[in-house]
């Protein structure tokens, strides 16, 4: 039976309606603003899986181009099959907040679908999907513990709003994913234009405040069409073995714990598995189980560690950043790189410089989409010290990177003032927690070293939380164990003076403004530490770009003369080209970009394109070859494609009864620009010349 509730936030009705298509899903739901609606089902497998060991759980995320009345542009005029970066980073947002509430046990197959039926032009179906899902969840029979509401903020001449339109946001300056609960919030994806850690705060919370009637309608939506949830038996633990693990773990987990080394620590740990196994179970029976409470007591033992006796993995105070090395230059024939250690963690990130050509064109919903920066984050199986299968990017690698890109994005110049395409690699070799803010690290100074005019250098943290019952314990700069341990990972990016790009994702209920605000003036300090140790490689960007980076002039010619350098069939340009190994581009306006690889070759290119642009000049003297000689005159090739005629009289001084008495075709003289006519005819005189020399 069709049922439909409806909630106004940030101005706007936003409806969800279950019951009417797609009832054979767990849960279904039609989620509705404007002329934007998306469809969102869940289904759980019928049978859990309690030897899985994790939740077998996949979101997925579909932009139909049918519903902006577009045929797709590609060949095969189809959705393909890869989805593209912006679905990816979607499906993100909609998985982390979701995942940690799932009832503890439940380990069934489980697939989440948010399909986009209807878009238009100002409403953003992505925010729309994360409450959807967690509707269709909620209402299914799966032992989903939400609801969750999602919704954007922005800040618009200082002041907050919710859900702004994609209009609105061009004159926005911040733009915030935030995912909460009843309680609290519990995810937030976003970035702002240096705003400092009180404005980011506040936006977030505002958001917080004004989507609790999204939660207020799904609740009410599950009292009339929810289906009653599936019952989950947790597994007993076995009190007896788990002493047992805890016994003889105890001793040799305190030796784990004070090891600094990530892959010494990680070879301790496995023996001591070994060494516990083997004690307790020699036969190897119960050794999964085994594993499963070991895991569990380092877990524990670890938290107690840091929460009651103020003790960090390795000895580190709880805001204290590890050791960074910065070098930069590291690659001889880059425009731009930078090699940035931090601890255990190393990213290898080059900068690339480009032209017109080279920027990056997606089709979206909302049409086709230029980038001119780009950034793409590699994580290399070695950088964990695994073997895995090269494939392209993941999920994670599609995500980290878009944090980074935001961070970045900030700083850049504007395009007139630094037109190149800029294209930004980073190599993650080594990693040991927050690769991401290694990224960002030395993606600033690759870019400062390839001559990159950045408005400020840019860093990043990432934070971590441990929180038993009132004791809350904020870490700076966590490790990947401290990661897996703790209850939130919080990335901060920005500059000197304020935040780029955040990201937090939280394991437990959720964050309170207290927390979170303490977060953020703990990351300030940790990102100013790290702005410190790299301005001792740059502080600022170079004066000139780098040496091996393609050389970029513009020059403006009269939009008349634009056949005149494309030549027939692209002929001339396509000459010039292949003569100065350049890139030419020629907009309608008369603007000519020219990239070449070196600044010898871009000015020998700047010079012949003046002289095949060139106009006469009234006054001006040039050398030109005489090209046809008539009884009234002789017409001279003063720039290349451009003639004017020299009238029998102003041949010479003295009269002139032959043309040919004075000038053959092919002789080169020496002429003097009289005039030009509105029709673009040119006068010239020799007479004038000779007058002068006299």
């Amino acid at each position: 039976m069709l049922n439909k509730v409806e909630a106004e936030i940030g101005g706007k009705i936003i409806a969800i309606e279950t019951g009417k298509i797609a009832k054979q899903a767990s849960g279904s739901v039609v989620v509705r603003c404007g002329d934007t609606m998306v469809l969102i089902t869940a289904v759980g497998a019928p049978d859990n899986n309690p030897e899985a060991g994790f939740l077998p759980l996949t979101i997925e995320y579909q932009e139909k181009l049918a519903s902006v009345g577009r045929i797709p542009g590609n060949y095969f005029r189809r959705e393909i099959g890869r989805p593209s970066d912006n679905e990816v980073l979607t499906c993100r947002i909609i998985d982390r907040p979701l995942r940690p509430l799932f009832a503890a046990g439940y380990s069934a197959e489980t697939q989440v679908i948010a399909t986009v039926l209807s878009a238009d032009q100002e409403v953003q179906p992505d925010v729309l999907a994360l409450t959807g899902a967690s509707c269709a969840l909620t209402l299914s029979d799966i032992p989903f513990q939400g609801p969750v509401a999602g919704g954007r903020v922005g800040c618009i001449d200082g002041r907050y709003v919710l859900n702004p339109s994609l209009t609105e946001l061009k004159n926005s300056t911040m733009e915030i994913v935030v995912a909460c609960t009843r309680n609290a919030v519990v995810m937030v994806e976003g970035k702002a234009d240096e705003l400092s850690e009180d404005e980011v705060l506040g936006g977030i919370f505002y958001a917080f405040e004004h989507l609790q009637p999204l939660i207020d309608i799904q609740e009410q939506l599950q009292k009339s069409s929810g289906k009653e949830k599936r019952t989950v038996t947790v597994p007993e633990i076995d009190s007896e073995l788990q002493a047992k693990v805890r016994e003889i773990a105890a001793g040799g987990m305190e030796k784990v714990f004070s090891c600094a080394d990530k892959m010494e620590r990680s070879r301790l740990s496995d023996q001591l598995k070994a060494e516990v196994v083997a004690t307790i179970d020699p036969a190897g029976e119960r050794k999964r189980q085994i594993g499963e409470l070991l895991s569990a007591f380092k877990k524990s033992f670890m938290r107690e560690k840091i929460v009651t006796s103020n003790i960090r993995i390795g000895g580190r105070r709880f805001d204290e950043v590890r050791n960074i090395s910065c070098e930069i230059g590291y690659l001889p024939r880059t425009h731009g790189s930078a090699l940035f250690t931090r601890g255990e963690t190393q990213a290898l990130v080059s900068t690339t410089l480009g032209s017109e050509r080279d920027k990056q064109r997606v089709e979206t919903l909302h049409g086709e989409v230029v980038n001119r920066f780009m950034l793409h984050y590699n994580f290399p199986p070695y950088s964990v010290g695994e073997v895995r299968g090269l494939r392209g990017p993941s999920r994670r690698d599609i995500g980290h990177g878009n944090l980074a890109t935001r961070g970045l994005e900030a700083v850049l110049p504007a395009e007139e003032d630094f037109p190149y395409s800029i294209r930004v690699v980073s190599e993650v070799l080594e990693s040991n927690g927050s690769s991401s803010m290694a990224t960002v690290c030395g993606g600033s100074m690759a870019m400062m070293d390839a001559g990159v005019p950045l408005k400020s250098p840019v860093s990043g943290i990432a934070m971590g939380l441990i929180k038993e019952g009132d004791n809350v314990v904020i870490l700076s700069d966590i490790l990947g164990d401290e990661d897996h341990l703790g209850d939130m990972d919080f990335k901060v990016v920005g500059t000197a003076i304020g935040i780029t790009s955040l990201q937090m994702d939280i394991k437990i209920d959720g964050v309170d403004r207290q927390i979170m605000g303490k977060a953020l003036a703990q990351a300030k300090a940790g990102r100013i530490h790290i702005l410190g140790e790299m301005e001792k490689s740059i502080s600022k960007s170079r004066d000139e770009i780098a040496e091996h980076a393609p050389k970029y002039l513009v020059h403006k010619i009269n939009p008349e003369k634009i056949r005149d350098i494309i030549g027939p069939g692209g002929k001339i340009i396509k000459e010039l080209s292949a003569e100065f190994d350049a890139k030419i581009e020629v907009d309608d306006s008369g603007l000519v970009k020219m990239f070449a690889l070196n600044g010898d070759l871009a000015d020998a290119l700047l010079l012949k394109v003046k002289a095949i642009t060139a106009e006469a000049e009234i006054g001006a003297v040039y050398k030109g070859t005489v090209k046809t000689i008539k009884d009234f005159g002789a017409f001279v090739e003063i720039l290349p494609g451009t003639d004017g005629l020299v009238h029998i009289s102003e041949l010479d001084t003295k009269r002139v009864a032959k043309v040919s008495d004075v000038v053959k075709e092919g002789d080169v003289i020496e002429v003097k620009v009289l005039d030009v006519d509105n029709r673009g005819r040119i006068r010239l005189s020799r007479k004038a010349i000779l007058e002068e020399q006299s």
